[in-house]
């Protein structure tokens, strides 16, 4: 048995409100707030950046394993806002957590799954021996052009997934990848805003790439929607999960656990990694978990889960639920998330 020994996830407290961002650019906040299904997001603090929050998640999910950190031989972090372009974030994380220097640290970056690709990375290596312990980390701090749509869901968490053969909380029962040349959102270097391709990015991006790893997990692993107790969808915003749902077949009471986009925005690298975290938050024993991430450009990874009776022991030693975090919130105006995302030049 290999899976999930610890997990840990993390949102900022700040939030704007979509009808804050609207009013600044002459929207309609109802319009806006019904397309989208995103009432509010979170905001990064200015102390708050993908490496800040990748080690508390960090911390967390090595807490609940209750394990020795030097015992980790690989973290990986992946983000679309790593804070450098030449320095590891991961080597900061390994650091704050003390598994240095004994540590296999990576960076990776696919889109809005690069987070998942390094849960799958963390589990292979331990499958294989290689490593006892390994650590996958989703965490962004997203960005959007002023007055781009992006600007109402790009939103800033993450979340960590510590990978062992001992004490399982959540065993990964296989894991797949559905990957194609499709171009839907990029940033080139040096740009500081990304670009999408509009309507582009739903039918031949999200909807094939997430539909197709969706149903190749499930014939990997010989099951069907009816086998599952919940679905975690990545969420760009509050109507594609459901969407999704509604084409595989699946019963919205099965996603509404791990759907946050409405509450928080798009977390990116941590929007699936998030959504599997508020999941187990509330999981019991031998349920099952059907995940599934999509990142542009494009590829989807999917996991097949299932909750053991070490759950209920390791969430009275993690951190606090990811509940916590998202209930606890201040608003900040249009003004203030300028400031705070750097959107004001010349000062």
């Amino acid at each position: 048995m290999a899976g999930i020994v610890g997990y840990g996830a993390y949102v900022p407290r700040l939030r704007i409100k979509s009808g804050e961002i609207a009013s600044i650019w002459n929207e309609d906040p109802d319009r806006i707030s019904k397309g989208l299904l995103i009432e509010e997001k979170t905001v990064p603090n200015i102390d708050e950046d993908c490496i800040t929050i990748a080690s508390q998640t960090a911390k967390d999910a090595v807490r609940m394993a209750a394990i020795d950190p030097q015992r980790i031989g690989a973290i990986y972090v992946g983000s679309e806002s790593h804070p450098y372009a030449v320095k590891s974030s991961a080597a900061t994380v390994a650091e704050y957590i003390n598994a240095v220097p004994n540590v296999m640290a990576a960076d990776l970056e696919f889109a809005c799954k690069a987070g998942t690709a390094g849960m799958q990375i963390a589990l292979s290596l331990v499958k294989s021996k290689m490593v006892e312990y390994a650590m996958g980390i989703g965490a962004d701090t997203s960005q959007g052009r002023p007055g781009d749509a992006l600007e109402y869901s790009a939103a800033a968490g993450g979340a960590a997934y510590l990978m062992g053969d001992k004490n399982v909380i959540a065993e990964i029962n296989d894991t797949c990848t559905f990957t194609t040349d499709t171009p839907d959102f990029w940033r080139r270097e040096g740009e500081e805003f990304p670009r999408h391709a509009g309507r582009f990015t739903g039918e031949p991006a999200y909807f094939k790439h997430s539909q197709g790893s969706a149903k190749l997990i499930m014939e990997k692993c010989s099951t069907c929607v009816e086998d599952y107790d919940y679905f975690v969808f990545h969420q760009p915003n509050g109507k594609f999960p459901l969407a999704l749902a509604k084409r595989l077949g699946v019963p919205k009471e099965k996603v509404m656990p791990g759907l946050l986009v409405t509450r928080i925005g798009n977390t990116y690298s941590g929007a699936t990694p998030l959504g599997l975290a508020a999941t187990l938050d509330i999981a019991k024993a031998g349920d099952r978990i059907l995940a599934v991430s999509y990142g542009s450009g494009s590829g989807s990874d999917a996991f097949d889960i299932t909750v053991t009776d070490e759950l209920s022991k390791a969430r009275e030693r993690g951190g606090k639920p990811l509940e916590y975090y998202i209930s606890k919130k201040e608003y900040v105006t249009y003004g203030q998330y300028a400031k705070l995302r750097k959107k004001l030049k010349g000062i």
